[in-house]
């Protein structure tokens, strides 16, 4: 039997520490790329970020962000087919170009996946805290902190009793989130009658100071691509999906496209109905919630569903990016590049809960912590997401070029020259604008590179020193440890437990 395929028979009892293989299926693995997205949350909070940069041409940051990511989705795809592997990104880096690459894009993961939750549960504390003090005068700054944690408690739940139920439960939120943005969104533009233009997805309204035209869309973009960031959520779900080498490809590629659409459907909608020319304040709009103050005005009442949407694709994003994360830390305790506890599963619902554990005390340790430094939950969100972004983006650009140089020196036969050659190289030319404004370099050789403004531009220096730890650990490795390193490659799926070294 191929052990893809391969599941615990009744009565038997599972492999030590291996999750729970053939659990879900393509709909699952599909909804958990789709929510760890966060639709709602990314129209409402990501994207509208972006549009302090870019203006009135928001839309065009959009379909920027997602050529880029369709590409490197197709990349994924095809990696996917040959090395379906809970280590996901880190795997396809190791294989395709060296196990110490693979090590920095583990590193690099392991470092911002698991700040995703704790972004996700500040989006939550901010929008349900802001309804808390809007409608009742509630103090604001009692009740974010209290939203933060429920949203936390909750995840952590949703992750302890295992993939099934996560991931059932992050279906269903996923699809009432995006039926509540797309109705909406129709609904907007039918209202916004003769201010509809095809002009919103070119830089005419590109007029921000310091931002204008191509380099304000480009500054947009950041944010816009870090509303794609969890396409790729799906493929450290290998080892827990059916028939992971198709199920991975088609989740990744389905999710990336499917969300692009609504993105550019619901930022289309928002820019013309408020207004291209003056789109660089829609973020402000609404005292900083500008999607329930548009809800307000053409809905009434109905603005409870958007309020009920946005917090729901929060939870929905922190769960799915709290898959991600512990699958990775378990992968990365399983070959002992973190310590080994990570790689325990629960001996019956088969979740890394030691992992479910740790993203637990990280979470509210940093949610609670920058939330007490900024008092502004939508402020720590931003700095967080641009950090994730930075990191996610040059990740993006690597397993690019992982794609392409696997398929030339392991599968030859196979390498088709447009599909791994042509498509990874265009996929790493359109992220590199975005991950230069993001680290606030370029500007000298390229005239449309604006770093970003504080206390974004923290991303850069934040990362930068993550990394050189990281390298001083490499260099350890590589002298004391190597075969850690070469574990990256290795495709744990097609192998028994047995074959996995043994802890320290």
């Amino acid at each position: 039997m191929d052990s893809s395929s391969r599941t615990t028979s009744p009565g038997s009892s599972p492999p030590r520490n291996e999750l729970a293989r053939g659990a879900i299926g393509l709909r699952e693995v599909l909804f958990q790329s789709v929510t760890h997205m966060a639709p709602a949350a990314a129209v409402a909070i990501t994207i509208v970020i972006g549009a302090n940069f870019a203006g009135g041409a928001e839309p065009l940051s959009v379909i920027f962000a997602l050529v880029g990511c369709l590409l490197v989705a197709i990349s994924i795809g095809q990696l996917a087919k040959h090395l379906p592997s809970a280590g996901g990104f880190y795997t396809y880096t190791a294989r395709g170009l060296h196990p110490t690459v693979g090590f920095l894009v583990a590193w690099g993961y392991a470092f911002v996946e698991p700040l995703i939750a704790p972004a996700l549960y500040m989006v939550f504390a901010g929008v349900v805290a802001g309804t808390l003090r809007d409608e009742f005068g509630w103090n604001f700054g009692v009740w974010w902190v209290v939203a933060a944690l429920a949203a936390a408690f909750l995840v952590f739940l949703l992750g302890y009793f295992g993939i099934q139920i996560s991931a059932r439960i992050g279906t269903l939120l996923g699809l009432f989130e995006i039926g509540v943005f797309a109705v909406l969104a129709v609904w907007l533009i039918v209202k916004a009658g003769d201010r509809n233009t095809f002009e919103v997805f070119g830089t005419k309204f590109a007029t921000v100071e310091g931002f204008k035209g191509i380099s304000g869309v480009i500054a947009g973009s950041v944010y816009t691509i870090l509303a794609f960031i969890g396409f790729e959520a799906a493929a450290p779900l290998a080892e827990e999906a059916k028939d992971p080498r198709k199920t991975i490809g088609r989740a990744v590629v389905y999710s990336c496209i499917g969300i692009g659409v609504f993105y550019v459907l619901t930022t289309y909608a928002s820019t013309v109905f408020f207004g291209a020319d003056k789109y660089a304040g829609f973020p402000a709009a609404g005292g900083g919630n500008p999607w329930d103050s548009v809800a307000r005005t053409v809905w009434g009442a109905g603005w409870v569903l958007v309020f009920l949407a946005i917090a729901n694709s929060a939870i929905a994003n922190a769960n799915a990016g709290s898959n991600a994360a512990t699958r990775t830390l378990y992968a990365m305790g399983r070959i002992r590049l973190l310590p080994t506890i990570l790689q325990r599963t629960h001996p019956r619902y088969r979740s890394p809960h030691v992992s479910v554990v740790v993203q637990l005390v990280i979470g509210v340790g940093v949610a609670l912590w920058l939330g007490a430094q900024y008092n502004s939950p939508f402020t720590v969100f931003g700095i967080l997401g641009t950090i994730i972004g930075v990191v996610v983006i040059a990740i993006y650009m690597l397993v690019n070029l992982a794609c392409l140089v696997y398929y030339l020196r392991e599968r030859p036969n196979e390498f088709n020259w447009f599909l791994h050659g042509v498509i990874p190289i265009a996929g790493i030319a359109a992220f590199v604008p975005a991950f230069l404004v993001a680290i606030g370099v370029g500007g000298s050789v390229l005239s449309f590179i604006t770093p970003l403004t504080y206390p974004f531009n923290v991303a850069g220096p934040v990362v930068g020193i993550w990394y050189a730890i990281g390298i001083v650990y490499l260099i350890y490795l590589s002298a004391r440890a190597p075969q850690r390193l070469k574990d990256t490659a290795k495709v744990f799926i097609e192998e028994e437990v047995a074959e996995v070294s043994a802890p320290v």
